[in-house]
Protein backbone atom coordinates (compact mmCIF):
# COMPACT_ATOMS: atom_id res chain seq x y z
CA UNK A 1 0.00 0.00 0.00
CA UNK A 2 1.28 3.52 -0.99
CA UNK A 3 1.36 5.52 2.02
CA UNK A 4 2.33 10.06 2.19
CA UNK A 5 3.98 10.53 5.52
CA UNK A 6 3.93 14.17 5.07
CA UNK A 7 0.78 15.51 2.76
CA UNK A 8 0.95 18.34 0.75
CA UNK A 9 -1.51 21.04 1.24
CA UNK A 10 -2.47 21.81 -2.71
CA UNK A 11 -5.15 24.04 -2.34
CA UNK A 12 -3.96 27.41 -0.42
CA UNK A 13 -5.96 30.11 1.10
CA UNK A 14 -7.42 32.22 -1.39
CA UNK A 15 -5.37 35.15 -0.96
CA UNK A 16 -2.86 32.99 -1.73
CA UNK A 17 -4.08 31.73 -4.94
CA UNK A 18 -1.44 31.71 -7.43
CA UNK A 19 -3.21 30.43 -10.30
CA UNK A 20 -6.74 31.17 -10.28
CA UNK A 21 -8.26 28.06 -12.35
CA UNK A 22 -10.62 25.20 -11.75
CA UNK A 23 -8.54 22.26 -12.40
CA UNK A 24 -10.38 18.72 -13.64
CA UNK A 25 -8.41 15.72 -13.23
CA UNK A 26 -10.03 12.34 -14.89
CA UNK A 27 -8.41 9.30 -13.09
CA UNK A 28 -9.46 5.65 -12.60
CA UNK A 29 -6.13 3.24 -10.45
CA UNK A 30 -4.00 6.41 -10.88
CA UNK A 31 -2.41 6.09 -7.48
CA UNK A 32 1.08 5.73 -8.77
CA UNK A 33 1.04 9.17 -11.31
CA UNK A 34 -1.74 11.42 -9.27
CA UNK A 35 0.96 12.60 -6.54
CA UNK A 36 3.41 13.73 -9.18
CA UNK A 37 0.59 15.46 -11.14
CA UNK A 38 -1.00 17.16 -8.22
CA UNK A 39 2.72 18.26 -7.18
CA UNK A 40 2.64 20.57 -10.18
CA UNK A 41 -0.34 21.96 -8.93
CA UNK A 42 0.49 24.34 -6.09
CA UNK A 43 -1.05 26.95 -5.65
CA UNK A 44 -3.86 26.08 -7.95
CA UNK A 45 -7.40 27.40 -7.07
CA UNK A 46 -9.12 24.40 -6.74
CA UNK A 47 -8.65 21.03 -8.17
CA UNK A 48 -11.41 18.50 -8.91
CA UNK A 49 -10.05 14.55 -8.98
CA UNK A 50 -13.47 12.75 -10.92
CA UNK A 51 -12.98 9.08 -10.13
CA UNK A 52 -14.65 5.93 -11.55
CA UNK A 53 -14.38 3.61 -8.61
CA UNK A 54 -10.65 3.18 -8.21
CA UNK A 55 -9.59 0.25 -6.08
CA UNK A 56 -6.50 1.27 -5.43
CA UNK A 57 -5.23 4.28 -3.16
CA UNK A 58 -6.28 6.93 -5.79
CA UNK A 59 -9.09 8.53 -3.48
CA UNK A 60 -6.47 8.71 -0.63
CA UNK A 61 -3.91 10.31 -2.46
CA UNK A 62 -5.92 12.81 -4.07
CA UNK A 63 -7.57 14.02 -0.76
CA UNK A 64 -4.07 14.18 1.37
CA UNK A 65 -3.75 16.57 -1.27
CA UNK A 66 -6.62 18.52 -0.60
CA UNK A 67 -8.24 17.96 -3.69
CA UNK A 68 -11.68 17.08 -4.10
CA UNK A 69 -12.87 13.85 -4.88
CA UNK A 70 -16.10 13.33 -7.06
CA UNK A 71 -17.42 9.76 -8.25
CA UNK A 72 -18.60 9.11 -11.80
CA UNK A 73 -20.59 6.25 -12.59
CA UNK A 74 -20.23 6.04 -16.46
CA UNK A 75 -23.44 3.58 -18.13
CA UNK A 76 -22.49 4.36 -21.87
CA UNK A 77 -23.98 7.36 -23.67
CA UNK A 78 -23.03 10.81 -23.80
CA UNK A 79 -21.41 13.26 -21.85
CA UNK A 80 -18.36 11.15 -20.98
CA UNK A 81 -16.07 12.43 -17.82
CA UNK A 82 -15.07 15.76 -17.99
CA UNK A 83 -18.10 16.71 -20.60
CA UNK A 84 -20.09 15.85 -17.15
CA UNK A 85 -17.69 17.37 -14.79
CA UNK A 86 -18.26 20.84 -17.11
CA UNK A 87 -21.40 20.85 -16.84
CA UNK A 88 -21.98 19.37 -13.38
CA UNK A 89 -19.55 20.90 -10.66
CA UNK A 90 -19.55 24.12 -8.73
CA UNK A 91 -16.49 25.27 -10.82
CA UNK A 92 -15.17 28.68 -8.66
CA UNK A 93 -12.85 30.08 -11.11
CA UNK A 94 -13.62 31.58 -14.96
CA UNK A 95 -11.00 29.54 -16.48
CA UNK A 96 -10.60 25.63 -16.25
CA UNK A 97 -7.56 23.63 -16.58
CA UNK A 98 -8.09 19.94 -18.16
CA UNK A 99 -5.13 17.62 -17.29
CA UNK A 100 -4.64 13.85 -17.15
CA UNK A 101 -3.34 11.84 -14.41
CA UNK A 102 -0.21 11.27 -16.32
CA UNK A 103 0.67 15.00 -16.99
CA UNK A 104 2.72 17.59 -15.22
CA UNK A 105 2.99 21.43 -15.45
CA UNK A 106 6.22 22.26 -14.94
CA UNK A 107 7.49 25.81 -13.34
CA UNK A 108 7.09 27.36 -17.16
CA UNK A 109 4.15 26.29 -17.78
CA UNK A 110 2.62 27.65 -14.29
CA UNK A 111 3.91 30.97 -14.91
CA UNK A 112 2.83 31.09 -18.84
CA UNK A 113 -0.61 30.29 -17.36
CA UNK A 114 -0.73 33.12 -15.32
CA UNK A 115 0.08 35.09 -17.27
CA UNK A 116 -2.33 34.53 -19.96
CA UNK A 117 -5.05 34.56 -17.42
CA UNK A 118 -4.22 38.07 -16.42
CA UNK A 119 -3.82 39.37 -20.09
CA UNK A 120 -5.58 37.11 -22.37
CA UNK A 121 -5.50 37.41 -25.61
CA UNK A 122 -7.42 34.41 -26.38
CA UNK A 123 -10.24 32.25 -25.06
CA UNK A 124 -8.82 28.97 -25.21
CA UNK A 125 -5.38 27.87 -25.46
CA UNK A 126 -3.53 24.56 -26.81
CA UNK A 127 -0.44 22.74 -24.92
CA UNK A 128 2.11 20.92 -26.74
CA UNK A 129 3.09 17.54 -25.17
CA UNK A 130 6.41 16.54 -24.29
CA UNK A 131 6.28 12.64 -24.03
CA UNK A 132 7.91 10.77 -22.08
CA UNK A 133 7.95 6.95 -22.56
CA UNK A 134 9.21 4.17 -20.55
CA UNK A 135 12.07 6.39 -18.88
CA UNK A 136 12.69 8.36 -21.92
CA UNK A 137 11.98 11.84 -23.82
CA UNK A 138 10.46 10.93 -27.14
CA UNK A 139 11.43 13.36 -29.59
CA UNK A 140 10.84 11.88 -33.21
CA UNK A 141 8.10 9.59 -34.11
CA UNK A 142 5.30 12.21 -34.44
CA UNK A 143 5.54 11.41 -30.37
CA UNK A 144 5.09 15.26 -29.50
CA UNK A 145 1.91 16.74 -30.52
CA UNK A 146 -0.72 19.71 -29.96
CA UNK A 147 -3.46 18.56 -27.81
CA UNK A 148 -7.09 20.34 -27.79
CA UNK A 149 -7.16 23.41 -26.24
CA UNK A 150 -6.77 22.24 -22.20
CA UNK A 151 -6.86 25.90 -20.73
CA UNK A 152 -10.37 27.58 -22.14
CA UNK A 153 -12.61 30.27 -20.12
CA UNK A 154 -15.05 28.72 -18.25
CA UNK A 155 -18.96 28.18 -21.05
CA UNK A 156 -16.38 29.00 -23.81
CA UNK A 157 -15.32 24.77 -24.31
CA UNK A 158 -16.74 21.79 -24.90
CA UNK A 159 -16.45 18.42 -26.16
CA UNK A 160 -17.54 17.88 -29.52
CA UNK A 161 -19.44 14.49 -29.46
CA UNK A 162 -18.35 12.31 -32.15
CA UNK A 163 -20.00 8.96 -31.11
CA UNK A 164 -23.24 8.91 -28.70
CA UNK A 165 -24.10 4.80 -28.88
CA UNK A 166 -21.01 3.98 -26.54
CA UNK A 167 -21.22 1.32 -24.37
CA UNK A 168 -18.47 0.79 -21.01
CA UNK A 169 -16.44 -1.34 -23.20
CA UNK A 170 -15.19 2.10 -24.67
CA UNK A 171 -13.86 3.23 -21.34
CA UNK A 172 -15.34 6.59 -19.25
CA UNK A 173 -12.98 9.11 -20.94
CA UNK A 174 -12.67 11.03 -24.09
CA UNK A 175 -10.48 9.67 -26.10
CA UNK A 176 -9.90 11.58 -29.30
CA UNK A 177 -12.98 13.98 -28.70
CA UNK A 178 -11.59 17.48 -28.84
CA UNK A 179 -12.61 20.44 -26.81
CA UNK A 180 -14.01 22.82 -29.43
CA UNK A 181 -13.40 26.35 -28.42
CA UNK A 182 -16.44 29.40 -28.99
CA UNK A 183 -13.94 32.30 -29.76
CA UNK A 184 -10.05 32.66 -30.65
CA UNK A 185 -7.15 30.22 -29.66
CA UNK A 186 -3.85 30.33 -29.22
CA UNK A 187 -0.69 28.16 -28.78
CA UNK A 188 1.19 28.03 -25.50
CA UNK A 189 4.93 28.17 -25.52
CA UNK A 190 5.61 25.75 -22.53
CA UNK A 191 4.82 22.09 -23.29
CA UNK A 192 2.89 19.50 -20.68
CA UNK A 193 5.08 16.79 -19.86
CA UNK A 194 3.40 13.51 -20.74
CA UNK A 195 4.64 10.66 -18.82
CA UNK A 196 2.82 8.11 -21.26
CA UNK A 197 3.10 4.67 -19.90
CA UNK A 198 2.93 2.89 -15.93
CA UNK A 199 3.28 -0.52 -17.10
CA UNK A 200 3.50 -2.24 -20.87
CA UNK A 201 0.62 -4.15 -19.83
CA UNK A 202 -1.85 -1.10 -18.62
CA UNK A 203 -0.63 0.55 -22.14
CA UNK A 204 -2.17 -2.22 -23.62
CA UNK A 205 -5.45 -2.95 -22.06
CA UNK A 206 -6.09 0.88 -22.56
CA UNK A 207 -5.57 1.24 -26.07
CA UNK A 208 -7.43 -1.93 -26.75
CA UNK A 209 -10.47 0.15 -25.40
CA UNK A 210 -9.40 3.19 -27.17
CA UNK A 211 -9.64 1.19 -30.22
CA UNK A 212 -12.82 0.27 -29.88
CA UNK A 213 -14.80 3.83 -29.61
CA UNK A 214 -11.86 4.28 -33.15
CA UNK A 215 -13.68 1.65 -34.68
CA UNK A 216 -17.20 2.25 -34.03
CA UNK A 217 -16.38 6.07 -34.66
CA UNK A 218 -15.17 5.32 -37.90
CA UNK A 219 -18.15 3.40 -39.10
CA UNK A 220 -20.35 6.14 -38.04
CA UNK A 221 -18.36 8.09 -40.98
CA UNK A 222 -19.31 11.89 -41.39
CA UNK A 223 -21.68 12.13 -39.19
CA UNK A 224 -18.73 11.86 -36.28
CA UNK A 225 -17.06 14.86 -37.66
CA UNK A 226 -20.22 17.65 -37.07
CA UNK A 227 -17.50 20.27 -35.53
CA UNK A 228 -14.15 19.78 -36.14
CA UNK A 229 -14.25 17.97 -39.98
CA UNK A 230 -11.23 16.13 -41.66
CA UNK A 231 -9.10 18.82 -43.47
CA UNK A 232 -5.54 18.72 -45.08
CA UNK A 233 -5.60 22.56 -44.56
CA UNK A 234 -7.36 23.05 -41.09
CA UNK A 235 -6.44 22.36 -37.75
CA UNK A 236 -3.54 20.21 -36.67
CA UNK A 237 -6.14 17.93 -35.44
CA UNK A 238 -8.03 18.39 -38.86
CA UNK A 239 -4.96 17.30 -40.42
CA UNK A 240 -4.26 13.99 -38.84
CA UNK A 241 -8.30 13.11 -39.10
CA UNK A 242 -7.86 13.58 -42.85
CA UNK A 243 -4.65 11.62 -42.86
CA UNK A 244 -6.49 8.80 -40.95
CA UNK A 245 -9.42 8.95 -43.47
CA UNK A 246 -7.42 8.68 -46.51
CA UNK A 247 -4.63 6.10 -44.52
CA UNK A 248 -6.95 3.59 -42.61
CA UNK A 249 -8.39 1.84 -45.85
CA UNK A 250 -4.95 1.29 -47.40
CA UNK A 251 -3.80 -2.01 -47.72
CA UNK A 252 -0.85 -3.13 -45.40
CA UNK A 253 -1.78 1.05 -43.41
CA UNK A 254 -0.50 -0.61 -40.02
CA UNK A 255 2.68 -1.78 -41.17
CA UNK A 256 3.55 1.55 -43.59
CA UNK A 257 2.33 3.29 -39.91
CA UNK A 258 4.59 1.89 -38.09
CA UNK A 259 7.61 3.05 -41.05
CA UNK A 260 6.08 6.25 -41.11
CA UNK A 261 6.97 6.92 -37.49
CA UNK A 262 9.81 4.65 -37.13
CA UNK A 263 11.81 5.88 -40.19
CA UNK A 264 10.15 8.34 -42.10
CA UNK A 265 9.54 10.39 -39.07
CA UNK A 266 13.10 9.53 -37.51
CA UNK A 267 11.03 7.20 -34.47
CA UNK A 268 14.68 5.06 -34.35
CA UNK A 269 16.66 7.54 -33.45
CA UNK A 270 14.71 7.40 -29.52
CA UNK A 271 16.46 4.20 -28.87
CA UNK A 272 14.84 0.91 -28.27
CA UNK A 273 11.61 3.02 -26.46
CA UNK A 274 11.08 4.53 -30.06
CA UNK A 275 11.25 1.34 -31.60
CA UNK A 276 8.48 -0.07 -29.11
CA UNK A 277 6.42 3.31 -29.27
CA UNK A 278 6.24 3.12 -33.36
CA UNK A 279 5.54 -0.79 -33.14
CA UNK A 280 2.46 0.03 -30.32
CA UNK A 281 1.48 2.73 -33.14
CA UNK A 282 1.51 -0.04 -35.78
CA UNK A 283 -0.09 -1.99 -33.71
CA UNK A 284 -3.02 -0.15 -32.63
CA UNK A 285 -3.59 1.08 -36.34
CA UNK A 286 -4.31 -2.82 -36.71
CA UNK A 287 -6.58 -3.75 -33.91
CA UNK A 288 -8.55 -0.77 -35.28
CA UNK A 289 -9.14 -2.47 -39.01
CA UNK A 290 -9.80 -5.71 -37.48
CA UNK A 291 -12.47 -4.30 -35.28
CA UNK A 292 -14.01 -2.48 -37.84
CA UNK A 293 -14.15 -5.77 -39.84
CA UNK A 294 -15.70 -7.73 -36.87
CA UNK A 295 -18.40 -4.48 -36.37
CA UNK A 296 -19.10 -4.78 -40.20
CA UNK A 297 -19.68 -8.62 -39.80
CA UNK A 298 -21.98 -8.46 -37.05
CA UNK A 299 -24.20 -5.98 -38.98
CA UNK A 300 -24.55 -8.24 -42.09
CA UNK A 301 -27.66 -10.02 -42.55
Amino acid sequence: MQTIEEPVLLQPAPQDVYLPVSVIIPVRNEARNLPRCLESLRGAGEVYVIDSGSTDETGEIARSFRAQVVQFHYHGGWPKKRQWAMDTLPLAYDWILLLDADEVLTAESLEEIRNVIENPGADGYYFALRMYFLGRVLSHGDASFYTSPRLFRRGKGRFECRYKDQNTSMCDMEVHERVVVDGRTAKLQHPLVHHNVNSLSRYILKHDEYSNWEASVWLEGEASYRDLPPSLFGTQAQRRRWLKRKFLPLPGSPLLFFLYKYVFRLGFLDGVPGLIYCCFQGIQFFHIKAKIYELQMETKP
